[in-house]
């Protein structure tokens, strides 16, 4: 049985003890967990509002009212997996460069024991640090990024680790296995064509949101897969993906995105690839009006941990197969 899990709500109020992601135990340990929810709350390389970095608590708040059984993907989540609150990574303010080495300094011993990240920001130029821990992993790892912008810009104001560049530097430095990287939900105003261009140039495919809307859902998550195929994967979600009626509380919303349900679903279409990691950022607690941004994030999130509890239900029926296998021939 999984050692962590959460808190039954049913037996403890939900106000009651601290406020860690879905009521898990907040312990820093890389013993007997399938994953670990932290967060990096650095928020000084935002080029427009600042404060994603109470992101990550604002999402743990509202986390509370998550439960463990997943009715739409019919999974208990605990009944396969444990995990934990690993609390945040330390971050420098002002310094995205020493923060990268933290936050690679923070996942090294998760990752050398095969535990998966589901990472909560902070802006989303600490994308760059989670990919060079997992690089130091995997080596060269696929990328599937949900977002209203490409992120690949060269600098902002001639500084060259921005939230608008982390995707341009993970290129430039061989982070990324570019044949099977793809960005999803590009739109809003543009300084040019260059700007989605320029993600194509460096290697990504491109599906913008005008696109998603002519080709459709199953569309979409057929090129995802086929594009990724069986490589190790790190999925990266701006809120600000999502159309901002649904998702206020970020830094650069761009309307005309997916509904919640939608922003959901495609999470969720996301089974079977080889995920090994995520991170979900942009969440600006100041703009999120009656908090639905938390709601939707922490929802977000849910679905990604249940990904996991996916993939580990998997190869706990693929080992009884074998077994059974096995114990037939012995029969024979």
């Amino acid at each position: 049985m999984p050692k962590y899990k959460p808190k039954d709500s049913s037996q403890s109020p939900r106000f009651v003890g601290n406020r860690t992601f879905m009521r898990l135990e907040q312990v820093r340990t890389t013993d007997d967990i399938d994953f670990a929810v932290l967060g990096v709350p650095f928020d000084t390389a935002a080029s427009n509002r600042t404060g994603q970095r109470l992101g990550p608590q604002h999402i743990r708040d509202f986390s509370v009212l998550l439960r463990p059984y997943n009715p739409d993907m019919d999974i208990d989540i605990f009944e396969y997996c444990s995990g934990v609150d690993y609390g945040d990574i330390n971050v420098i303010p002002g310094n995205a460069l020493r923060t990268y080495d933290s936050i690679v300094e923070g996942l090294t011993p998760l990752l050398e024991k095969n535990v998966i990240p589901v990472i909560m920001g902070g802006d989303h130029s600490i994308t760059l640090g989670n990919l060079r821990a997992f690089h130091k992993k995997y080596g060269k790892i696929a990328l599937v990024h949900f977002d209203s912008h490409g992120d690949t810009w060269e600098h902002y104001y001639g500084e060259k680790y921005m939230h608008g560049t982390p995707f341009r530097r993970a290129a430039e430095e061989g982070l990324l296995d570019m044949e099977h990287s793809i960005q999803v939900g590009m739109r809003g105003p543009l300084y040019g064509p260059g700007d989605i261009e320029d993600a194509r140039d460096l290697g990504f495919e491109v599906i913008t949101m005008k696109e998603i809307r002519q080709i459709g859902f199953d569309e979409v998550m057929r090129r995802i897969h086929d594009r990724v195929k069986d490589r190790p994967v790190f999925v990266t979600y701006d809120i600000d993906f999502v159309d901002p009626a649904f998702a206020p509380g970020t830094g650069t919303p761009e309307v005309g995105g997916p509904t919640s349900y939608e922003a959901l679903e495609y999470v969720r279409g996301l089974d079977g690839l080889d995920v090994v990691g995520f991170d979900l950022v942009e969440v600006l607690p100041a703009y999120d009006a009656n908090e639905i941004t938390a709601v939707l994030a922490s929802a977000v999130i849910y679905e990604m941990i249940t990904l996991v509890a996916l993939k580990k239900r998997r190869q706990m029926e693929e080992r009884k197969r074998l077994l059974l296998q096995f114990e037939a021939i012995k029969d024979v």
